[in-house]
């Protein structure tokens, strides 16, 4: 089975479909559900990872989604892992860019769980993330 869609992961299963997707590999990946509402709930936002396959950065992409449904697993809908190419790796918070590997280098997961706390929860700590 190819990378031919979005790979989403919901609160509550994430790390074992994250540990799933490193463990078979970049050429194939489950595949859970349709939309994000189907899959997070309406109402919740929705984060997407956007990797580049070529460049085999699956397991870094996987590793940021699983730190982030960690982190925020009651406030997210859910976070899609979406293959690309050309050397992309860009995280979208409802279809806002959060962060551009091609501007700003790649992200130190506390950097993306910052920029995804003033959106989604303003005013929460994020313990050790913060010192």
């Amino acid at each position: 089975m190819g990378l031919a869609g979005v790979t989403g992961l919901v609160p509550g299963d994430a790390a074992v479909r994250v540990m799933e997707m490193v463990a078979m590999g970049a050429e194939s990946e489950p595949t859970v559900g349709a939309g994000s509402a189907e899959l997070g709930g309406p109402g919740r936002p929705c984060v997407e990872i956007e990797y580049c396959t070529r460049c085999r950065w699956l397991p870094r992409a996987a590793w940021l989604a699983q730190e982030l449904l960690t982190t925020f697993e009651t406030d997210l809908g859910s976070v899609a892992l979406v293959p690309g190419s050309g050397g992309v790796f860009t995280v979208r918070l409802d279809g806002e860019v959060l962060w551009d590997r091609r501007e700003q280098g790649f992200p130190e997961p506390s950097a993306v769980k910052r920029a995804l706390r003033d959106r989604v929860a303003p005013g929460r700590p994020l313990g050790h993330v913060e010192h």
